[in-house]
């Protein structure tokens, strides 16, 4: 009598990867989220090196205005709450998407992007009276570590404000929805990180009297 060979049972069918940077690691946080926080730890070590010169030759016996001869301090006050302002209306952002209210994220995301640009035009006209009383980029040693720390957090500011609006185009174009809540989540985490860097150089850069 023959045997009858019975057919192996099928095999589940496995699911094609996504590929979209969002699949969790072995820590349980997407490879896009764990990207950000690398590059957040990787720019703390830029923005302290810059801060360690600043404080070291603003202090020096040099040519050209002193600190204290060229800040103005309310202004400045005023232009660092709007920037911080802007975190509120980026955790506003977040909390919409999270909930699917795109209307009211599209209003966050531009209410954020508007923040960010108003902080920047601060700094712009800072720099600009800066000019006037004589204080260049090349003037001396405090103007030189004072100018690249303050603008290369401004062109941190500047990329995430175009950031925001790239993720407010796509929510207007219906292509960022509920599902995409973690993209909206990683420009929050950036744009926080901003924020908190300010925070330090106001009170580092403005704040501590020089001798």
């Amino acid at each position: 009598m023959a045997t009858i060979e019975q057919a192996p049972p099928p095999r589940p069918p496995v699911a094609p990867p996504h590929g979209d940077g969002h699949e969790p690691t072995n820590t349980g946080t997407s490879n896009t989220k764990l990207a950000i926080w690398l590059f957040i730890a990787s720019d703390c070590l830029f923005f302290g090196a810059f801060i360690a010169a600043y404080l070291l030759y603003r202090g020096r016996p040099q040519t050209g205005p002193k600190p204290a001869q060229v800040y103005s301090i309310p202004f400045t006050s005023v232009s660092s709450f709007v920037l911080l302002m802007s975190s509120l209306t980026m955790v506003l952002a977040l909390a919409a998407i999270q909930r699917g209210d795109l209307r009211r994220l599209r209003i966050w995301l531009l209410a954020t992007a508007l923040l960010g640009a108003t902080f920047i035009g601060g700094q712009i006209f800072e720099f600009t009276e800066f000019s006037r009383k004589g204080l260049g980029l090349s003037t001396n040693l405090f103007s030189s570590t004072f100018f690249v720390l303050t603008g290369f957090h401004g062109a941190h500011v500047t990329i995430g404000i175009i950031w925001l609006i790239s993720l407010w185009v796509l929510a207007n174009q219906k292509r960022l929805g509920q599902a995409d809540a973690e993209k909206v989540e990683i420009a929050g985490l950036y744009w926080h990180f901003v924020d908190v860097v300010w925070i330090v150089i106001f009170t580092l850069v403005y704040l501590i009297p020089t001798k």
